[in-house]
């Protein structure tokens, strides 16, 4: 099902150099949905989807700063038909202006609102969108320089799911938003912007799934090509979830995750999801998850001192062997390409 754009609304935030004063331009207050503006949400839809860094929560119930309208309260007001879009959307852009000024951040571009369906679901997408400047050249050799929206470095974006806002308004994960980049107050400034706080922490719980999977292969003894089948059973599930932008689903899991002729104690093992609920984990029926986390579980990596290094687990302990003992790791198998390289330094290092 392809995306359905509903409302969308575009405006312009930029920075006086000399007074530090943000300035808000409105854009239009009607854009023409071409196919052009259907391809950039489209894409933008899967731009954020594709966002490992985000965090969960919801709607704070405390009065805004002031007595002031909260976002929460002019998002309601356009939902409940009591103001158009462009009115909302200026509405947010002007709290959005307030709190650039307020944390003196120097983050400007354009600010996007836009409300969408996508495969059943109803969304809204607040979203600065930097600027970034490319260059040409035209037909008489001279090189131009033009500005261009860098959507690959969205950092400042927020999404509200619609259908789990209104139907659950007092869950914890209906509002999710990129986390600040290190360094940055980007979080505490959309959190304010969106008056919003952190509910589910979604790296929490994929850690909490991914023991809860440790454990079950354990317990159901299952041998090393088992276990390393399961957790790529495991890997597959989540990447697809994160690509459609869904949540894990332990009850899914549990269907996908097989035991049928595994481990020793098959007669008497436990579907997962079961598992589980005997164990009873501090982990959610559904939940959004964190991809990063979820990729350790087949594969391990590090980086340091100049050191890059990563192998699939199923090689630990045969192919590569750690030495606890002098912090030695043995490597068996070489990588053809890597041999090669080596045997070149090597007979430069013998040349010299």
């Amino acid at each position: 099902m392809s995306l359905i754009i509903n409302q969308i609304a575009l405006h312009y935030l930029s920075k006086k150099e000399e007074t530090g004063e943000i300035i808000l331009k409105y854009g239009p207050e009607q854009i023409e949905q071409t196919n052009k503006i259907q391809n950039f949400i489209d894409a933008l839809h899967h731009i954020y989807n594709s966002k490992g860094s985000k965090a969960y929560g919801h709607f704070s119930d405390m009065p805004a700063e002031g007595g002031n309208a909260s976002f929460v309260d002019i998002m309601q007001s356009y939902l409940g038909e009591q103001q158009g879009f462009n009115e909302f959307s200026q509405q947010a852009a002007n709290l959005l202006k307030n709190e650039l000024e307020k944390y003196d951040l120097a983050e400007t571009g354009y600010f996007l609102l836009t409300h969408y369906e996508f495969m059943g679901g109803r969304y809204l997408l607040a979203a600065i969108i930097p600027i970034s400047e490319h260059y040409s050249v035209d037909g008489n050799l001279n090189i131009l320089a033009n500005q261009h929206l860098d959507t690959a470095k969205l950092q400042l974006a927020a999404r509200i799911d619609l259908f789990d806002y209104q139907q659950n308004a007092d869950g914890n994960r209906y509002l999710s938003f990129i986390k600040g980049r290190a360094g940055r107050k980007v979080s505490d400034f959309f959190l304010d912007f969106l008056h919003c706080q952190e509910g589910i922490n979604a790296k929490e719980q994929t850690q909490t799934l991914v023991q809860a999977v440790e454990d079950y292969v354990s317990v159901n003894q299952l041998d090393a090509d088992e276990k390393q089948q399961t957790r790529k059973e495991l890997l597959n599930y989540c990447k697809e979830q994160k690509e459609s932008g869904q949540d894990v689903s332990l009850k899914e899991l549990g269907q996908v995750i097989s035991e049928d002729g595994k481990g020793q104690n098959n007669d008497q093992s436990q579907d997962f999801y079961s598992f589980c609920q005997d164990q009873a984990y501090d982990i959610e029926e559904s939940f959004p998850h964190d991809q990063a986390v979820v990729n350790k579980v087949t594969k391990y990596s590090g980086y340091g001192s100049g050191i890059s290094i990563s192998f699939e687990r199923s090689h630990f302990g045969q192919d590569v062997v750690y030495n606890q003992a002098n912090d030695s790791l043995t490597i068996y198998k070489v990588p053809p390409n890597l041999k090669d390289e080596l045997l070149a330094l090597l007979s430069a290092d013998q040349q010299e």
